[in-house]
């Protein structure tokens, strides 16, 4: 008997995918579909949700981006694919995506890895140095925010990796 495979969003920096091939991913939580989810947003389809679920893990992405001041300025939200015995309930709250992980996202449980541009690095370093006060209702700095998810993340291969990281290194 196989297990359900379960698509999860992972936010990450860009030093975190230069540890990827070797080390994975070593995060407690993650974003997915998640019953609760599903509750709050009962009209959505499943598309509509994965957008959500992706979407509060570009926002994670910033927090981290935020504690790490040499990251490059780009948003990086890793798409996985995990067995559902390694990810556990989240906060259970109403609408919430928010997942724990059981351990470390291997490499080859990667299906795609997602970056902002270089167009994006200064929207993405502004939200950055607000995304606590957003979170805690500033609207000015929620509309920062908002200036950085004006911005469609790029979608690489995990093939891609290599050149990804020389990409998203070069310019921060």
């Amino acid at each position: 008997m196989t297990d359900e495979l379960v698509r999860v969003y992972v936010p990450a920096t860009v030093p975190m995918l230069a540890r990827l091939s070797e080390d994975g991913l070593k995060v407690t939580q993650a974003h997915a579909v998640t019953p609760m989810l599903r509750e709050w947003y009962a009209e959505g389809d499943e598309e509509e949700l994965e957008y959500v679920a992706f979407t509060r893990a570009a926002q994670d992405a910033l927090q981290l981006i935020r504690h790490d001041p040499a990251a490059p300025r780009r948003r990086v939200v890793v798409s996985a694919d995990l067995p559902a015995t390694t990810i556990g309930r989240g906060d259970g709250d109403l609408g919430s995506s928010v997942v724990e992980l059981g351990g470390v996202v291997p490499a080859a449980a990667v299906a795609a890895i997602h970056v902002d541009g270089a167009d994006a690095a200064a929207d993405v370093a502004a939200a950055a140095e607000v995304v606590a006060e957003a979170l805690a209702g500033d609207p000015d700095a929620q509309f920062t925010v908002d200036s950085a998810e004006d911005h469609e993340l790029e979608w690489y291969d995990p093939s891609e990796l290599e050149l990804l990281l020389r990409a998203a290194s070069g310019g921060s």
